[in-house]
């Protein structure tokens, strides 16, 4: 961080230890910052314009479409999902993902009466391959 703070022009961060831990990083006062398009831009206070914004020409598919594809071959456990999606232990993220999908009924449980189980798998619903099939078209049309 000091090296960086530097690097950068900036005063050095102030380390200071109370019940936790705490870093104070200051700016320069003339640069103002802004969040344009999903980036930090420094911009001279009071010019802060909006930047026109790259679109990719295609967009990553979200975590949830990618767990609906995973599962239409057949039923899959979290730790195979988590590998099809080439992670290497399951994350936060894919938990809160299946969550999700349970909540809005597209995927459901192989052992509904028992969703704790060590055999338990997800499988996709009716609901869920409409979703995909709308995206397959969708995509199809592009």
């Amino acid at each position: 961080m000091i090296t960086h703070c530097r690097h950068a022009g900036l005063v050095e961060p102030e380390f200071t230890l109370t019940d936790g831990f705490v870093i104070t990083l200051r700016r320069k006062p003339e640069l103002a910052f802004a969040a344009v398009g999903g980036q930090v831009t420094g911009q001279v206070a009071g010019e802060v314009e909006p930047q026109p914004e790259s679109q990719p020409e295609s967009r990553p598919e979200s975590l949830e479409v990618r767990v609906l594809r995973l599962l239409t071959a057949f039923p899959l456990g979290k730790t195979e999902l988590s590998a099809g999606l080439g992670q290497k232990e399951i994350s936060g993220q894919l938990n809160k993902v299946i969550r999700v999908l349970l909540g809005d009924q597209t995927i459901e449980y192989t052992i509904p009466d028992k969703p704790n189980s060590r055999m338990q798998r997800y499988r996709v619903t009716a609901k869920g391959q409409a979703i995909l099939n709308a995206r397959n078209e969708e995509g199809g049309k592009a």
